[in-house]
């Protein structure tokens, strides 16, 4: 299938999604994850229509962001170490993996320097699992508080990543967690703006994830495929 073809297979199946749920398919941003790709399949990715691109390590990003960067929003989606900070803030338009004071401190004070404001999602792991980056979720409310003192951040929303599952549907409850921690955030009014946006949803889970409220689904395999080049 060539990347065209997957490109409209994830559309119609993210419109059947939205039928199923009430939605509509212009409310859910696809990110296309190229982590696995080369440049120029980043690259024929944007040319069929992709308007957003997602990375999860500068290394791996640098030569796609050169590439991209006039025709592209980025969005880093991996954990970002407070060293890796310089590389990333400026050049990515958000932030999905933000989680701990330090990087908060460490955000601020680039973004401060470049005299920006960086759109950042707090990561939650949702489903515990020890293996996963990401706040508690008893943990965000007091997080999102703290983040009040940093001027050169903007909270937009929620991210997490599910456990994989052979049954896409077992995915649900995190999913449907993630949003009504999302809206009960937004019910305590801790931030000047709501919160709008649910990063959650892969290839495997992405449909699922649409029903229960994604904003942004992190499409890597599903949508652009998985090339030698550029695997860790």
């Amino acid at each position: 299938m060539t990347l065209q073809h997957r490109l409209r297979d994830v559309e119609e199946r993210l419109r059947q999604a939205c039928s199923r749920s009430g939605r509509q398919p212009e409310n859910i941003q696809m990110i296309a994850v190229t982590k696995y790709v080369s440049v120029a399949t980043a690259q024929e990715a944007v040319r069929a229509g992709v308007t957003h691109v997602g990375e999860n390590r500068w290394p791996d990003a640098r030569p796609k962001w050169e590439a991209l960067k006039d025709q592209a929003v980025f969005h880093y989606i991996g954990s970002l170490q407070t060293n890796k900070v310089k590389d990333v803030i400026g050049k990515f338009d958000y932030v999905h993996s933000l989680d701990r004071e330090s990087l908060a401190e460490a955000i601020n004070d680039r973004a401060e320097k470049l005299g920006i404001v960086v759109p950042c999602l707090l990561q939650v792991n949702v489903s515990g699992e020890q293996s996963k980056h990401g706040l508690a979720p008893e943990q965000a409310l007091p997080f999102l508080h703290g983040l009040g003192k940093y001027d050169r951040i903007r909270p937009v929303g929620l991210m997490t990543m599910a456990p994989y599952e052979s049954e896409p549907e077992e995915t649900r409850p995190v999913f449907r967690a993630l949003r009504l921690l999302r809206d009960e955030l937004n019910g305590k009014a801790m931030t000047t703006e709501p919160l709008t946006e649910l990063s959650m949803g892969m290839s495997n889970d992405f449909e699922v994830a649409a029903e229960e409220g994604a904003t942004m689904v992190r499409l890597g395999t599903v949508l652009v495929g998985k090339e030698e080049i550029g695997v860790d």
